[in-house]
């Protein structure tokens, strides 16, 4: 990586836990500086001490927000700008999967108020972080956003509810939009999309849903984050240049549509 790749600015959303947090070590290894935020003030305050730790703290940012604010989604990036400069990276990774004692809500008994707050997190959030991040990628001619959507809105889903399924397939259909409207400015916009990964939003490894998940999965395990970080730092990577409108499936194998 050159100097000036490394000394790129990435902001990652939900980067205080799970994947989001693999995603900031992962840029940070790699001599990014790296701004995060979350929306748990114990997740957040773990993270900034982790980071901090392990990285050169002025290389970290780390921030409480709430997504669905918008009002707060635009004065951290304002704030990062006048920390570092214009964000060149943008992960969407924040996301919330609503569940009971039984797994998700049923279609039926769904309400409007969860429908409503998980696409207000997974999906106008992610609207939110790239109207604030894209006018600045144009003006410097660089920029990289990845949306981390999931197999759930790729295939039948077996275990999320109707809403989540529905935020995630429609990361999709932002990025085909957003690909029509910024390539031209050395702008590219991406989806991962993970299967069963090892998160606390998946619970224990040894629960019943995620030991079934294991039997159906062809590689025989759960993901692991890092795994899903690495995919991620390819496409926020100068390398990815021509890599833009692009879905790349990270689930052991459950979803292969070759």
């Amino acid at each position: 990586m050159t100097g000036r790749a490394a000394a790129r600015i990435a902001v990652v959303t939900g980067g205080t836990s799970g994947i989001g947090l693999a995603t900031a070590r992962h840029l940070l290894e790699r001599g990014y500086r790296v701004a995060v935020f979350g929306q748990s003030p114990t997740n957040v305050d773990g993270a900034a001490r982790e980071l901090s730790t392990l990285f050169d703290f002025e290389r970290v940012f780390v921030r409480c927000v709430d997504l669905i604010d918008p009002k707060q989604v635009f004065a951290f990036f304002r704030e990062v700008e006048e920390h570092w400069g214009r964000a060149e990276i943008l992960v969407c990774n924040a996301g919330i999967s609503p569940k009971g004692r039984d797994g998700a809500t049923p279609f039926q008994q769904m309400t409007l108020d969860e429908w409503n707050a998980v696409l207000s997190v997974n999906l106008t959030g992610a609207m939110l972080c790239c109207q604030a991040a894209l006018p600045g990628m144009v003006a410097q001619g660089f920029g990289r956003v990845v949306f981390v959507g999931s197999i759930a809105g790729r295939a039948l889903p077996k275990i999320a509810g109707a809403a989540y399924v529905t935020s995630k397939a429609a990361l999709a259909g932002l990025a085909r939009s957003l690909v029509v409207r910024y390539a031209a400015h050395g702008i590219t916009i991406n989806l991962v999309a993970p299967g069963r990964i090892a998160t606390a939003l998946a619970g224990p490894r040894d629960s019943a849903v995620n030991r079934a998940a294991v039997a159906r999965i062809p590689a025989g395990r759960m993901g692991e984050p890092e795994e899903v970080a690495a995919v991620i730092g390819f496409l926020a990577s100068d390398e990815a240049a021509y890599v833009n409108g692009a879905t790349l499936d990270v689930n052991g194998g459950e979803y292969a549509p070759l």
